[in-house]
């Protein structure tokens, strides 16, 4: 395995951790941990997109973020999908991406309830764009 390979995945396994240690002991077992920024570099951000979920975290490098995102179904596991169509239930998909300073790159989902992740000025942080519908629905961090 790759040095980077490795070091990807430890950031990941990190943001996770953190993403979920982080939570508020106010969030019942039912509800899903959320994130929706703006984040520092190799913070993650945790969004629902539809029937799916995002985990996305950025690292700079010379004024660019660098953004690993892994998108995946947010399937009941007591409900028909999983049931019959146990790999589309659980099926995931990582996206790598370098963005320029202000660039945006838009997640769409079946619903049309897509996602857009934002490099900041000087890749100093990555955010949402449009999250006030999560918010004015009421689901903050």
């Amino acid at each position: 395995m790759s040095p980077h390979r490795i070091q990807f995945l430890s950031i990941a396994v990190a943001g996770v951790l953190v993403a979920l240690t982080a939570a508020s002991t106010s969030v019942r077992a039912d509800e899903l941990v959320q994130n929706l920024g703006p984040v520092g570099p190799y913070e993650p951000i945790l969004a629902p997109a539809g029937n799916k979920r995002l985990i996305a975290f950025f690292v700079p490098d010379s004024g660019h973020c660098v953004v690993d995102a892994v998108v995946w179904n947010n399937a009941d596991p007591n409900g028909l999908v999983a049931k019959f169509w146990p790999d589309t239930a659980y099926s995931a998909e990582r996206v790598r991406i370098r963005l320029d300073q202000g660039q945006f790159f838009q997640l769409n989902s079946v619903e049309d309830e897509g996602l857009s992740l934002q490099c900041s000025d000087r890749a100093a942080t990555l955010a949402l764009v449009g999250a006030s519908r999560f918010i004015a629905a009421g689901m903050t961090q």
